[in-house]
């Protein structure tokens, strides 16, 4: 049988839960993610550390890596189209203008096929409905999907980037 005393004292609902293992979690989360960043910053990391040492001269101009990682790209112009798109008994009309960003060796080699470049840009630009382009995450999306044609066209090491000069829906 219980006792008075027992009856009288409310039961408690578990064993208490410690805190500990949090605070350990995220104190240990901080600090080790203060020692990649510092590990980082200061290139400790093998993986994230240039090749090539330093200079004392590229020190003094702080553009130089900037300048030299553009100094082989050249641009290859698209020509503009103008696609007609109908959708809700109206018909409006797409003006779209890029570029391709190439390495400068490969320039001839996409000059080259810039035929089947516009056929395949034309072609999906038609397939696309009003709607597709009213979006606002479509541009994100349409420039994705278009430099993914183009690369199928020129190899993959063949187009760097496509840059949208001009995307006018009228």
């Amino acid at each position: 049988m219980a006792h008075a005393e027992d009856i009288d004292q409310p039961a408690e609902a578990g064993p208490g839960r410690s805190k500990a293992p949090w605070v350990i979690g995220l104190v240990l989360a901080l600090v080790g993610g203060g020692g990649g960043f510092y590990a980082a910053v200061n290139g400790l990391l093998p993986f994230l550390a240039s090749s090539e040492p330093a200079s004392e001269d590229a020190a003094g101009d702080s553009d130089a890596p900037a300048r030299d990682a553009f100094a082989d790209l050249a641009f290859v112009p698209i020509e503009p189209l103008v696609i007609s798109l109908a959708g809700d008994g109206q018909t409006r009309h797409l003006r779209f203008r890029a570029e391709l960003e190439v390495q400068t060796d490969q320039k001839a080699d996409i000059t080259r096929l810039m035929p089947r470049i516009v056929d395949v840009l034309n072609t999906y630009l038609r397939a696309l409905s009003i709607a597709d382009l009213e979006d606002r995450a479509a541009l994100l999306r349409l420039r994705a999907q278009m430099l993914r044609r183009v690369q199928i066209v020129t190899g993959q090491d063949g187009v760097n980037d496509l840059l949208i000069m001009e995307f006018v829906l009228n």
